[in-house]
């Protein structure tokens, strides 16, 4: 669709209350110019072109924030994250340990977080800051009164180092309450280089070439796609990069208001688009329904040039996981942008926003961290994250395929789609074993029903959204 105006404009779902941007073309741009054909792992050569002093540089020891001293303070941060990614948060943590001089503990999450979170309250013991993944979260634990708005200091760090979208995604009722620690590029495609090669396979720019290269790498005698169907929000994601392309942003920004039906002919055409690859036979590897996220990746690069799949698609954080093979991210493992299904290549952003709970000085100064350069910058170091914070140096990125996809996202400003099940209730977008995501792995298990998978999304999202 063509881009007529530099005006963002926005709209309030009562549900929701989540900016949509509303241009295309630098989104377009983004997602046809993340990465190069062949991308190589590198080391963190500064190549986005800025000197440290432009980005208020620092590296991991840099400061560019003055943060309180808080000795004798205890803090509590609840997140849903585990292995490597919340090993890097913690050190993270650790640097303001150190800097203010309080004890931060970490505090391990269940899904959805709201329930969990909802216990804690109830006990009398919430947590001071908790990591919320979806927007409708964010809306939730403030309609509950659990959240509290940003403080002076953490909302003008929030000003000077994001874009007003990714700023505007953290707002409830016009109040900051959410800090966009954590982002993701939710439109690429990884695949295993020496299963590529073997089939003579070149990668794809189309959804047609897509299925093209499918079929090459299951000829060649590997399954072309390995898909993480235990858990929904892997499927929601497929659907959402199908759907923004084929049906365009507009209809896109549409259904995650429900201001359309999921019984919508758009809606119909992306299922039966998606049932190309999931509908066929022996194009998605055994057990799928059974396979979690982390082992959709790690089987993609285990067994050599004969894994149980050629494919995964997923989001820059699978780097996290391919980390766990003996597979090296550029060489052994590369990564393609989300084929076009329509007139352009779409891109889907998810993130982590972090959100107090438990109002103190301590409590502001860890959001205000975390709304630097400082805090990203670490975590950048360390692998398997991607910061929306526009003053981190593309060189702060461990490797050249995360440094392009970094520097895409920032150069992207505020021309992106936020994960459209993230900004739906909970209910509906955001639960295990109900909603879009039960449905959709229903969808999985039997492609052919696409009407009676529209009719299930639609009575679904009418109850969760009360119209």
């Amino acid at each position: 669709m063509r881009r007529t105006s530099r005006i963002i404009r926005t709209r309030r779902s009562p549900e929701n209350h989540v900016t949509a941007p509303r241009t295309r073309r630098a989104a377009a741009a983004l997602a046809a110019g993340v990465l190069a054909v062949s991308l190589a792992a590198c080391g963190g050569g500064d190549d986005d072109g800025n000197s440290d002093d432009e980005n208020k540089g620092g590296g991991e020891t840099g400061t560019t924030v003055t943060l309180p001293k808080l000795d004798g303070a205890s803090l509590e941060v609840a997140a849903v994250w585990t292995g490597a990614e919340q090993a890097n948060f913690k050190k993270v943590l650790a640097e303001f340990e150190k800097r203010t001089g309080a004890k931060v503990t970490f505090v391990p999450a269940q899904d959805p977080i709201i329930n969990f979170l909802g216990s804690k309250v109830a006990g009398g013991a919430p947590p001071d800051v908790a990591m919320l993944p979806q927007p409708g979260a964010i809306k939730q634990a403030v309609d509950k009164g659990w959240a509290k708005p940003l403080g002076a200091e953490a909302a003008k760090e929030l000003g000077e180092n994001y874009s007003q979208g990714w700023q505007d995604i953290g707002k409830v009722d016009g109040k900051q309450y959410g800090v966009y620690y954590k982002a993701a590029n939710k439109s690429l495609i990884w695949y295993n280089a020496q299963v590529f090669e073997n089939a003579g396979a070149a990668e794809p720019k189309t959804w047609d070439e897509l299925l093209t290269t499918a079929q090459m790498v299951y000829d060649s005698g590997v399954t072309p796609f390995s898909v993480g169907g235990a858990e929904g929000w892997t499927l929601t994601d497929w659907f959402e990069n199908v759907y923004l392309s084929q049906a365009g942003p507009e209809k896109y920004d549409q259904l995650a208001r429900h201001e359309i039906k999921w019984t919508d002919p758009s809606v119909k055409e992306a299922l039966t688009t998606l049932a190309e690859i999931w509908g066929k036979k022996d194009y998605v590897a055994a057990g799928a329904l059974g396979t979690d996220f982390p082992t959709s990746v790690t089987q993609t690069f285990t067994g050599g040039d004969q894994p149980k799949a050629g494919m995964v698609y997923e989001g820059d954080f699978a780097q996290v996981n391919i980390g766990e093979t003996k597979a090296k991210v550029g060489t052994d493992a590369k990564v393609f942008p989300f084929p076009a299904v329509g007139d352009a290549p779409p891109v889907v952003s998810g993130g982590d926003a972090a959100v107090i709970l438990e109002d103190s000085e301590a409590s502001q100064a860890l959001a205000t961290f975390l709304a630097s350069p400082d805090a990203a910058r670490i975590h950048a170091g360390l692998g398997g994250y991607l910061s929306p914070n526009k003053n981190v140096p593309a060189s702060a990125y461990p490797n050249e395929v995360q440094q392009k996809i970094a520097k895409a996202l920032v150069d992207s400003g505020d021309d992106f789609r936020f994960d459209m099940s993230d900004q739906a209730p909970q209910a509906f977008g955001g639960t295990p074993g109900k909603g879009e995501w039960k449905i959709l792995q229903d969808f999985l298990k039997n492609p052919e029903d696409v009407a009676g998978t529209q009719a299930k999304l639609e009575a679904d999202a009418a109850a969760a959204y009360g119209n």
